[in-house]
């Protein structure tokens, strides 16, 4: 689906958007308010008042595509900031998805290694 992509990035437009608006409206917001190209292929995931609903706008190869999910129980974990854009990675994304917060601080820490030190058996 959407989150194949290798060097994809995802925007999240923060605050509250409204949901009646299609793959038109979002994309003027997205070119607009955002100031990002909407025909770049990345992702970018709106949600609404209630926190039950998100929508997911990019571009593929020939055509929008918009992504809707809308939970009949519980909220998104939608973050709240003073910033208008926050990028996330595919990961964050997949907790949002999932009702996750996605500044979890219980994650495991990626781990970096430069050198492999193999014993001999």
């Amino acid at each position: 689906m959407f989150l194949s992509s290798v060097n994809i990035k995802v925007y999240l437009a923060l605050g509250t958007t409204d949901m009646r608006k299609s793959i038109n409206g979002l994309s003027i917001l997205v070119s607009e308010q955002m100031e990002l190209n909407p025909f770049s292929g990345h992702l970018f995931v709106f949600c609404n008042r209630q926190k039950n609903m998100l929508k997911i706008l990019y571009w593929e190869r020939n055509g929008f595509c918009l992504w809707h999910k809308r939970l009949e129980k519980h909220s998104f974990k939608w973050p709240s900031s003073k910033e208008e854009i926050l990028t996330i990675g595919k990961r964050e994304l997949t907790w949002l998805m999932d009702g996750l917060d996605i500044s979890q601080k219980q994650a495991h820490k990626t781990l970096n290694y430069s050198t492999i030190y193999l014993k001999n058996l």
